[in-house]
């Protein structure tokens, strides 16, 4: 198949952004990286009549990191950020997520935007955002706002953003402390897309006992989701086997999971389950070393 007719615009500014999405009247997609509209594009699944390009913008690319925070310019391609040593240094998790996501073709030219806009379910980026309480900007002529991941998403491929918004900015908080994380996905081959993602992060005191946790699973449900319940459990334990497994059973009761002809609910919940205890082990055991 071809993509329908649509016009291209390659926008030299923000501000030529947002006239080219306004004069578009909803009908505009914005591409970046494009690893995910062009398919849709050529398999007639999105039919804009405008596609705006963002790629030449300098000020959506880039990372500035330090000690509170990582924040990427939305059109920070992924390769850049799995490379960054500030990324390897400040956002640990970040880093282990980006080495899964698709194939090395994919990172070279998918962007940190690009993904979160795109708000596949299965998304590794989506889902460390929601792990650790990102905060997203976006932008459009009537100003900008600052989103908080855990209100970004509202469904499968959906989010928040109008469509006179460009995403600009993502920021990703660093917790002090000694912290550990573990990331772990289930999918049927390297670099398919995940039928269940897991994240942790952890922070323990000098004796051990957990101090604040994040765990968020994601393929599972139509957005990342954060287990709360099983983290309250967890908080105030030295994360032993028989702590995680007890916090684990509220996540088994919670999880609501998708069932598709890839996997079945009972599947996911149960990989889900699994896969949160190795991930909470191995943070435990990288922030005790």
């Amino acid at each position: 198949m071809k993509a329908a007719e649509f016009d291209y615009a390659r926008a030299a500014d923000l501000d030529d952004v947002f006239r080219l999405l306004d004069g578009a009247q909803g009908e505009a997609k914005i591409i970046a990286g494009g690893q995910t509209l062009v398919p849709l594009l050529v398999m007639r699944l999105a039919r804009p009549t405008l596609v705006v390009d963002i790629n030449g913008i300098a000020e959506l690319s880039g990372i500035a990191a330090d000690e509170t925070g990582v924040t990427f310019g939305a059109a920070t391609r992924q390769i850049d950020a799995l490379e960054a040593a500030g990324v390897a240094r400040h956002a640990p998790l970040l880093k282990k997520a980006l080495a899964l996501v698709g194939h090395p073709q994919t990172r070279n030219r998918g962007t940190i935007g690009g993904s979160l806009a795109n708000a596949d379910p299965a998304a590794e980026i989506g889902l460390i955002a929601r792990t650790l309480d990102a905060e997203i900007e976006a932008r459009s002529s009537a100003g900008g706002r600052q989103i908080a991941a855990d209100a970004f998403f509202t469904g499968a491929m959906s989010t928040v953003l109008s469509a006179e918004e460009c995403l600009t900015k993502v920021r990703f908080p660093v917790w002090p402390g000694r912290v550990g994380t573990g990331f772990e996905e289930m999918s049927n081959r390297r670099s398919d897309f995940a039928l269940v993602a897991v994240a942790c992060q952890v922070a323990i005191d000098k004796a051990g006992v957990c101090t604040r946790i994040a765990l968020g699973v994601g393929g599972a449900e139509p957005v990342p989701v954060r287990a709360s319940d099983a983290e309250k459990r967890l908080i105030g334990t030295r994360l032993e086997s028989a702590d995680i497994n007890a916090a684990l059973n509220t996540l088994a009761e919670t999880l609501d999971p998708l069932s598709d002809v890839h996997a079945s609910a009972d599947y996911r919940r149960r990989v889900a389950v699994h896969l949160a205890a190795r991930t909470i082990a191995s943070a435990r055991d990288e922030a005790r070393a």
